[in-house]
């Protein structure tokens, strides 16, 4: 009868309440972790959507120095110059390019240069608009 006892105390293995203190922490850990992952993939996406916009600008760029390398007139180019289709083509993004303007005659230099342009992407139901300023060189995400 002592020897079934002293068997069943050196039998090794884990007790329910350890398996069950394990688990506890095992939540508490992955209720700290989960809102910093969201906010790490929030913060990626919108990274994503500046990238984006980074290759519309130069798509469109692009497509302006084209525009104006090749017109006759002495006030460049417009933004009606810069057809929309073609840039999101050019640059292979998902999104709409929805608004470009560009920097007219004005005796500076930069003229025919992208000066805004605005670019917008649903993704996963959220829809994030970012818009490029050449005046201050920032991409602001929204």
């Amino acid at each position: 009868m002592f020897e079934k006892i002293r068997n069943l105390k050196n039998k090794k293995g884990f007790t329910l309440v350890e398996l069950i203190v394990v688990l506890v922490i095992l939540a508490i850990l992955a209720a700290l972790l989960v809102p910093a992952l969201t906010g790490y993939i929030d913060k990626a996406r919108k990274q994503s959507i500046v990238a984006e916009t980074r290759q519309c600008v130069m798509a469109a760029q692009t497509i302006a120095s084209e525009k104006y390398g090749t017109t006759t007139t002495t006030t460049g180019i417009t933004a009606a110059d810069i057809d929309k289709a073609a840039v999101k083509e050019l640059a292979e993004v998902p999104g709409e390019v929805t608004d470009i303007t560009v920097k007219q005659a004005d005796g500076s230099e930069g003229v025919g240069k992208i000066d805004t342009l605005t670019y917008t992407h649903t993704v996963s139901g959220v829809t994030y608009t970012c818009t490029y300023s050449s005046s201050t060189n920032t991409y602001s995400v929204s």
